[in-house]
């Protein structure tokens, strides 16, 4: 049986949605867990709903985007709990961004650049930060685990969100590299890759999502299980890729069989 009893958990983006999942799997499951994101009142329920579980929670205000960001972060977590065992990178934006930076989810031609630049900044800049700063606290830890969250869009090409798609593309072939690099430190990394998820994400296009589910065969083309998925199986993908042992370079596809 996986156990992550008194291991040390880092999760960026865990005030809301799949991050907030997974810091209560992890925590359910005996981990110390550090909630990371820019705002405190999602992260302070998060933690709170840990706690009042009986879990071992703390939390860090950080925009790991920016290189203070993320070491604040790593350096909160060392400092609370006495190290780090996993790193989680779960902070992303998508198609509810496209409503706080206008262009951010289109297509090349209609992307200004600073919403593009924005989005590879939170997606995949962050990532890269985040790692840079944890992995000389797992070579401490003499190994760990680094699980990032790409996207389905980021195995194929899109119609649109050209951005998170190039975002989530480079997410996943630095989690490969990294597993490459880093494994013989065993220092795993793995890759997660949701399709449609049922979280805030997803909220200006709710009622589509609704009604294409609500119809059989629609819902069947657009998915073979017929429906969304949910953050609580999404923290489920998180947690076994942490503590697999042998898996190492893994891009872990959950999408209903959408992309099958």
């Amino acid at each position: 049986m996986l156990s992550a009893t008194d291991k040390v958990v880092l999760i960026t983006g865990a005030g809301t949605g799949m991050g907030a999942a997974a810091l209560a799997r992890f925590a359910a499951a005996g981990a110390r867990v550090v909630a990371a994101g820019r705002t405190r009142s999602t992260l302070e329920a998060a933690v709170d709903r840990v706690r009042g579980a009986g879990g071992s929670a703390d939390l860090v205000v950080a925009d790991v985007g920016t290189e203070a960001g993320a070491r604040a972060a790593i350096d909160h977590a060392v400092r609370t709990f006495g190290g780090l065992d996993v790193l989680v990178n779960n902070a992303s934006v998508g198609w509810a961004y496209e409503q706080v930076v206008p262009g951010s989810m289109a297509a090349t031609a209609d992307a200004p650049p600073e919403a593009w630049r924005d989005v590879i900044r939170i997606n995949l800049e962050s990532v890269h930060l985040m790692c840079h700063f944890a992995i000389p606290e797992l070579r401490r830890r003499g190994g760990g685990a680094i699980v990032n969250v790409s996207s389905v869009g980021g195995t194929r090409g899109m119609a649109d969100a050209h951005a998170y798609a190039a975002a989530k593309a480079g997410v996943i072939n630095l989690t490969r590299s990294l597993a490459r690099t880093y494994g013989p430190e065993q220092i795993r990394s793995n890759c997660f890759a949701p399709g449609v998820v049922d979280t805030g994400m997803i909220e200006p296009y709710r009622q589509v999502f609704e009604q294409t589910f609500a119809d059989p065969a629609a819902a069947a083309a657009l998915s073979p299980l017929g429906r969304m998925g949910t953050v609580e199986e999404a923290a489920d993908c998180m947690f076994f890729l942490a503590f697999a042992g042998y898996c190492n370079g893994a891009v872990l596809v959950m999408d209903g069989g959408s992309s099958a």
